[in-house]
């Protein structure tokens, strides 16, 4: 049924599959899964412990937990309290093994995963290859704004912001300093609002005390946001209790604004006001991982790739695209969001569609429970929406603390963030103010 899977092709070797014995190998069918995000770890949690060899592929040797990334980026938390290594969470499933490398090309007829280095068979193919930053075609946009993806783009934030202060600080000309401290944040939905109050609670509460020379009542911070409102996938209550949380912070909210370009000094709104500014964050968009294009794989709206109900590609049952990398829409016809909820559910699906498929069973279609959404605007201050409840202030940051403490990966990681979060919230201070690269 399944076949050799230690075939060498003729350019590159065979991953080295060391963790198991060559009469395993031949006889459990393999299920190759790249990208180690909520849905591909999913995966490999589901099919832990079954008849089959799991190998797990991703260019980073660690899982990162995305919805913490804007408070590495506002020296809330260091990049390590958010991220776990790969081979710590897999270590007690004995059919699942890991193995780092950026895939390069994928043979679909030949079931063949290449990097530069080594390439790996498969029975059946798991992509989990996550989003990127979707500036829109727009190079300017790409060139002049920091997004919010990974850990490395946390810290380059992080990086800018701080060294913004540095700069300021030394500098004479008032509309210079003006711009070293405004911060343009492009994008009203959760990221953009997150970061908004984080860079807000930072300046106001650390930053003013870090540089006494420097009248921080003159730090802006800007969010544009095309739309009516912020936070436009919740109720009008909760934009509204955002909308006014945000502006009691000294957010400046520049609604039905879109930007029309930007440039190393500022950003233009196609109204044509003019914002000078020298930090821009990008967070009005996200497209499907740049891997698919990269392998072939035919996209739909968004550079996502469109898949079956089962979450498989069109005539290929034995490769499935999961997450946010997928276009899959709902009984509506909209497409199911790019967020973490979606990518889990769809792992546990895939994983079951896949052992349907071994024991010959039919795969089941790709159904999705809303668990409800949330944001923090704040200190003491979030929203939260489930079904028909919607809460805002204390109870909702408070939810909201425990539902992200809960799903943080290793006990070590839940005890710093919660002693650094307990740390901030009586001293007001943040102790990651550390600038690793000076952006002068």
């Amino acid at each position: 049924m399944f076949r050799n899977l230690f075939t060498k092709p003729a350019s590159l070797p065979v991953e080295p599959s060391a963790a198991l014995s060559p009469v395993r190998a031949r006889i459990l069918p393999r299920v190759v899964v790249i990208g180690s995000g909520f849905g591909g770890m999913q995966v490999a949690h589901k099919l832990a412990g079954h008849n089959v060899e799991v190998r797990l592929l991703d260019r980073s040797n660690y899982h990162g937990f995305w919805p913490l990334l804007y408070q590495v980026a506002t020296a809330g938390l260091e990049p390590e309290s958010i991220a776990y290594p790969i081979r710590a969470i897999i270590r007690e499933h004995t059919n699942v093994t890991f193995q780092l490398g950026e895939v390069e090309r994928i043979d679909f007829d030949e079931r063949r995963v290449y990097t530069n280095d080594w390439s790996v068979d498969y029975d059946y193919l798991v992509i989990a290859a996550g989003s990127a930053n979707n500036f829109f075609g727009n190079k300017n946009l790409e060139t002049h704004t920091h997004g919010l993806k990974d850990l490395r783009e946390a810290v380059q934030l992080r990086n800018r912001a701080l060294s913004a202060f540095e700069l300021a600080a030394r500098e004479s000309d008032p509309k210079k300093r003006e711009a070293f401290l405004t911060f343009v944040i492009i994008g009203g939905g959760p990221t953009g609002v997150e970061l908004a109050g984080a860079f807000s609670e930072l300046i106001r509460h650390v930053l003013r005390k870090d540089y006494p020379m420097l009248d921080v009542s003159q730090a802006r911070i800007v969010l544009v946001e095309a739309h009516e409102s912020v936070l436009g996938s919740f109720s009008p209550s909760l934009q509204k209790s955002a909308t006014h949380q945000l502006e009691r912070m000294g957010v400046e909210l520049k609604l039905n604004s879109m930007v029309a370009d930007v440039d190393e000094h500022g950003v233009t709104l196609k109204d044509g006001n003019y914002i000078a500014c020298q930090t821009v964050i990008w967070a009005a968009g996200v497209r499907g991982a740049k891997l698919a294009e990269k392998v072939g794989l035919p996209l739909a709206r968004g550079a996502r790739v469109p898949v079956e109900k089962t979450l498989t590609l069109p005539g290929r049952p034995e490769v499935f695209v999961i997450g946010d990398v997928s276009y899959l829409e709902d009984k509506h016809g909209q497409p199911y969001p790019q967020v973490a909820q979606v990518a889990i559910q769809q792992g546990k699906r895939a994983a079951q569609n896949v052992l349907a498929q071994i024991h010959r069973h039919p795969m089941k279609p790709f159904h999705y429970l809303n668990k409800g959404s949330m944001a923090t605007i704040g200190r003491r201050s979030a929203v939260l929406e489930i079904g028909e409840i919607r809460l805002s202030g204390f109870w909702a940051w408070v939810t909201w603390l425990v539902v992200h403490i809960t799903f943080l990966i290793g006990f070590r990681n839940r005890l710093i963030v919660l002693t650094n979060w307990a740390y901030y919230y009586f001293t007001y201070d943040r102790g990651q103010r550390i600038i690793t690269d000076f952006n002068d």
